[in-house]
């Protein structure tokens, strides 16, 4: 579908090049200048290898949307360098290889819901949950009256990946850690 730049909005993927772009920051500029053209331009992020872009278009240029779909899926076991999942709707296995899953693979644990994006009938991106609650399998020991605002410390969780965490907490506690950039959220309760 062509649609003109000014309409577009974050989140919007666009088909650049036959990659699927997605708009991840999107502001519009009018130059002082009389009878200067409105100019638009977009950070973009290729949903295929992770790629960013800024581009600049005047007010008026078009651009193609790309026909992308998301379909639900779970995971369900790691098998060698591949990540089987199971779509939701259909109940079909989908085997996807390590370079596909790229760093998702530290927030990959049994039964973890998130979603495929699928660009020309294959599998090009895994979008994940804001957050994954994981098992902290090894830190340092709690400091005795340690608070929140206190320095951080490293931890290891089950899936193998390193996060700062506060120094209260212990090996096999469970913690929230945010998808988006690896940072601790919340101990878990319960």
């Amino acid at each position: 579908m062509i649609v003109n730049v000014t309409e577009l909005a974050r989140g919007e993927v666009l088909e650049l090049d036959g990659d699927p772009w997605q708009v991840a920051e999107i502001a519009s500029h009018t130059p002082s200048a009389r009878g200067a053209a409105m100019l638009v331009k977009a950070k973009l992020k290729n949903l295929r290898t992770g790629q960013t872009l800024a581009r600049t278009w005047r007010g008026g240029e078009s651009v193609s949307t790309a026909e992308v779909e998301t379909r639900p899926v779970q995971f369900l076991y790691r098998q060698g360098d591949d990540f089987v999942f199971m779509e939701l709707a259909s109940y079909e296995q989908v085997t996807l290889a390590a370079e596909l899953v790229g760093d998702a693979e530290g927030y990959m644990v049994e039964s973890l819901e998130l979603a495929t994006v699928i660009f020309q009938d294959r599998v090009i991106a895994l979008e994940l949950p804001l957050t994954v609650e994981l098992t902290v399998t090894e830190t340092a020991p709690p400091i005795k009256g340690a608070t929140a605002q206190a320095q951080l410390k490293p931890a290891t969780l089950e899936t193998g990946i390193q996060v700062l965490v506060p120094p209260y907490l212990s090996s096999g506690e469970r913690i929230r850690v945010d998808t988006r950039d690896g940072h601790f959220v919340e101990r878990v309760k319960g």
